[in-house]
């Protein structure tokens, strides 16, 4: 296979023109297309990035099946757009970078998995945080058991906006946290918990109305699109992860935290000097009290380079080696969906219980 491949980028909104930015800084990529269907998007991007004349900008999806030598595409659609998209694109024999969630659907998602492997083709899914450096340090910390024996973790991310009209709260934003989970323990949950509340964006003439100030009676699911959203995970050696989950709150915070029986790791994404500390300390016992000891802190250093620029790196070596990526596979993201409809049960049940993969009880 040659080295340089050509990359198509579907739709470039919030979130696309980042991929499009980085494809386009790739040595090992030529962007030959960008589709979206909004034309004045396509005329920014051009004037944005100078783009060459012969890329094609279109419109429409079916207008990249005439584009010799595509390669792989780069799918930044809304979530209920994918399954169509990458179901097409694997048809037509083309590596696939999806953006999160991989579909909305559990059974999609194994559906696409397993059609990539059929026709020998990479899916990988962009779950950017799985190639942060503090997260990819903080898995190195966890796993050589730097925190000994590890007691509970919690996490908040929260922010005023911006509001989806598609999915909830718990759609939007719990997988980033939950994949960091799952690689820092190196395990998945075997039952998950959820509660939330619906202020915005309500159903009918019940529960919490879609306009603030008028009817408000903070009603569960599924009379609306959750803001506010409370999860507990539980992973198979009873380790729990506590998730609070809201986008309607001013105080915005990404921070995610283990703590173990020698001390506690935290990753402030929202702290530029210190995303990822160590936190040591411990109790020593005297009689019946309870006495901290060995208290210190330790600020993580972390290798340099942007996110994002790591996924796309990471999709054209997996291209080129013809080898799916371990970190962020499309199997991985079929894992992180089927936790996201196990918890979507539990929401619409009112926090009750839900087990995964025929799981022991726990």
């Amino acid at each position: 296979m040659t080295n340089q491949i050509k990359i198509a980028v579907i739709g470039v909104g919030r979130w696309g023109v980042h991929l499009l930015r980085n494809f386009l800084a790739h040595p090992q990529v030529d962007v030959v297309a960008v589709v979206d269907p909004h034309p004045e998007r396509l005329a920014a991007i051009k004037q944005q990035f100078n783009l060459d004349e012969n890329v094609v900008l279109t419109t429409q999806w079916e207008d990249l099946k005439k584009v010799p030598g595509l390669t792989g595409v780069a799918i930044a659609t809304p979530a209920t757009t994918h399954y169509a998209l990458i179901k097409d694109s694997l048809q037509n024999g083309y590596h696939v970078l999806a953006e999160k969630p991989l579909t909305l659907d559990p059974a999609e998602c194994r559906e696409l998995c397993q059609l990539a492997e059929q026709h020998h083709l990479i899916l990988m899914v962009d779950h950017t945080y799985l190639f942060h450096p503090a997260v990819e340090q903080g898995q190195t910390v966890v796993q050589a058991g730097k925190l000994g024996y590890l007691r509970y973790g919690y996490a908040t991310r929260t922010h005023l906006g911006p509001v989806r009209q598609d999915v909830d709260a718990l759609w939007d934003l719990a997988i980033h946290d939950i994949a960091i989970f799952n690689a820092w323990l190196g395990q998945i949950p075997v039952k998950v918990q959820a509660t939330g509340t619906v202020w915005l964006q309500g159903a009918g003439e019940q529960g919490s109305r879609g306009v603030e100030g008028k009817k408000d009676t903070n009603s569960p699911l599924p009379q609306g699109l959750a803001d506010l959203v409370w999860l507990t995970l539980t992973y198979p050696d009873g380790f729990q992860a506590y998730i609070h989950l809201c986008w309607l709150n001013s105080d915005k915070q990404r921070r995610l935290g283990i703590v173990g029986s020698l001390g506690s790791l935290i990753f402030d994404e929202m702290s530029r000097s210190s995303p990822l500390t160590l936190l040591h300390g411990e109790f020593e016992q005297q009689g019946n009290h309870f006495i901290p000891v060995n208290q210190n802190q330790v600020v993580l250093e972390l290798e340099p380079g942007e996110p994002l620029g790591r996924v796309c790196s990471c999709f054209v070596d997996s291209i080129l080696n013809n080898t799916p990526s371990e970190v962020s596979s499309g199997w991985v993201g079929t894992q992180l969906v089927e936790i996201l409809a196990a918890l979507t049960l539990s929401l619409e049940q009112g926090g009750q219980p839900v087990f995964l993969n025929n799981c022991p009880q726990v």
